[in-house]
């Protein structure tokens, strides 16, 4: 279980590291806990210090409502980090999280707050791409469950025991309507580089799709592959985390 430090609500922290030289916050996709990340720290460098978003609706936030807008989700989570500002840091996010971390990106800038050093984006469209998906949030049960299983993100477990997939329900439909109800607007690229992560196997997002990151970014932009459904970062786990983490070494050299 992630032991969670007094900071916020919104934050767990497995292994604090006071002497880390980057913080590396992560976002989850929908319907994803904060949990779906426990055993990351152990693959990543011994200077990042590793935080895990944690949204209403699930976790230790069971009991909280959903959010289901994007500013003032973005809103929440900029307070939450705010006091964690005073060392460099980088966010990584998969699908729903990697949009949720490009727009805190530009919420930080607007707002004249630091930017992070380099934004990883995984199983995501590029936010300036219009989503060609059908609206499914508010689906019947059946048709809903019908795209859960489509996605092969949401464990079998859940899907096969009423009582939970109940109680996952209104928190995944309130998720997917955040993302199909997000309106993309026109700001300048990042002057930081951005990491694009795709599973070549996703049929929900395509290399095409993950190539749209570039024009988010004048400084660099890699695209990396892996093989994989829209779940890669599951089922390839240690190569995604290697990838990243030399990344990440990079920037550590640099400090």
């Amino acid at each position: 279980m992630i032991a969670t430090q007094p900071i916020s609500n919104w934050l767990t922290c497995p292994k604090p590291n006071p002497r880390a030289t980057i913080r590396l916050f992560c976002f989850p996709y929908a319907g994803g806990r904060a949990s779906v990340f426990r055993t990351w720290p152990d693959e990543l460098p011994a200077e990042i210090e590793f935080y895990a978003i944690e949204l209403p609706s699930r976790g230790k936030r069971i009991k909280e409502p959903p959010i289901t807008r994007m500013e003032p989700l973005v809103r929440a989570i900029a307070g939450a980090i705010e006091s964690l500002s005073d060392k460099p840091f980088c966010f990584f996010g998969h699908s729903m999280g990697a949009l949720t971390s490009f727009e805190l990106a530009r919420l930080l800038r607007r707002d004249g707050r630091p930017q992070p050093l380099h934004l990883f984006v995984s199983g995501s469209s590029a936010p300036q791409i219009k989503d060609a998906h059908p609206v499914t949030f508010d689906l019947p049960e059946p048709e809903f469950l019908d795209v859960l299983r489509r996605l092969n993100g949401t464990p079998r477990e859940v899907l096969e025991n009423e009582e939970l997939l109940q109680l996952m329900l209104p928190t995944l439909r309130a998720d997917f309507e955040l993302l199909q109800v997000y309106e993309y607007e026109d700001e300048p690229p990042f002057r930081f580089p951005i990491t694009a992560f795709g599973g070549l196997q996703d049929k929900e997002v395509s290399r095409e799709d993950l190539e749209g990151w570039r024009v988010q970014t004048a400084a660099t932009f890699i695209l990396r592959n892996f093989p994989g459904d829209h779940f890669f970062l599951h089922t390839d786990r240690s190569r995604v985390l290697w990838a990243m983490s030399q990344e990440l070494s990079s920037l550590v050299s640099r400090r």
